[in-house]
């Protein structure tokens, strides 16, 4: 059985406040992107005494067994009779660009084992396993606009849609980490404690008033460290996008247009997806 892991873009980012726990409350909206990976499972073979994951495409840092493949698994493993299984994860979606592709495998993941070995888990359930693997995961397990709170993990559907729209993403050789994104946040600078300040309330505008009052707080800190991350931003208004940001704590900043853009060709040195919005 195979399936396609999505990617996500955010449309917005606020960053409320540090917790007690350390992580921070913010609030966004998840929008499902058409660049996919491929993730498949099999039985494994009778000499396996575990399960076993091979990946190729982009290149994936650490050891196999930290991947969120892995940690699926290993979570659904302790409540569940589930044999040995066979993972193979072909990496199309960048790896630190605030796409969500790693979230996404794992929470497809759990979806896959559920559907595969019949486990009948239902989907209140699956979000909960899900949120436990990452803040982004239990996003994939709705996969539809949602309005973001807590560490992201808070989800609220949303009648929003971009279909028609184009989008554009742009990725250079830089890997920002969340870890490191969050280490660089001033949370006293970012205030948004007007209700005209929420996205819950930017968002219901229409699009073309986005690109004035719909920003994502990680770009003060990371665009000074990364300048080019801003030129491309930059680029992608001069190309003629109705909106453009830098994607979760990044480094992928994607446009968004009303007309097919074709703007490979400018951004030959650095990863590149265009496509169709649904």
């Amino acid at each position: 059985m195979i399936v396609f892991p999505n990617c996500k873009i955010n449309l917005g980012l606020h960053i409320m406040r540090k917790r007690e726990d350390n992580y921070h409350d913010l609030e966004t909206v998840f929008y499902p992107v058409p660049l996919c990976d491929a993730l498949e499972v099999t039985i494994a073979k009778e000499n396996s005494d575990d399960m076993n994951l091979i990946m190729e495409g982009i290149p994936v840092q650490g050891d196999a067994s930290q991947n969120l493949v892995s940690k699926a698994y290993q979570l659904l493993q302790k409540e569940y009779a589930i044999p040995n299984l066979d993972f193979a994860l072909l990496k199309n979606i960048p790896m630190g660009a605030g796409l969500g592709g790693g979230s996404s495998d794992g929470a497809y993941a759990l979806q896959l084992i559920n559907n595969y070995i019949g486990l009948n888990i239902p989907e209140e359930k699956l979000q909960f396993y899900a949120a436990q693997l990452g803040s982004d995961c239990a996003f994939f397990i709705h996969n539809k606009p949602c309005f973001g709170s807590g560490r992201g993990e808070i989800l609220k559907p949303l009648a929003l849609t971009l279909k028609g729209y184009w989008i554009v993403m742009v990725k250079p050789e830089i890997h920002i980490s969340t870890a490191e994104a969050f280490s660089t946040i001033d949370t006293k600078k970012h205030l948004h404690d007007k209700a005209e300040n929420s996205i819950k309330h930017i968002i219901q505008l229409d699009s073309s008033e986005w690109k004035d009052r719909l920003c994502n707080d990680f770009e003060d800190s990371i665009f000074p460290k990364h300048p080019i991350l801003a030129d491309i931003k930059t680029s992608l208004y001069q190309a003629g996008a109705v909106y453009a940001s830098m994607s979760g704590s990044g480094s992928s900043i994607f446009g968004l247009f009303r007309f097919e853009p074709r703007l490979k060709e400018s951004y030959r040195e650095y990863f590149y997806f265009e496509g169709l919005l649904d």
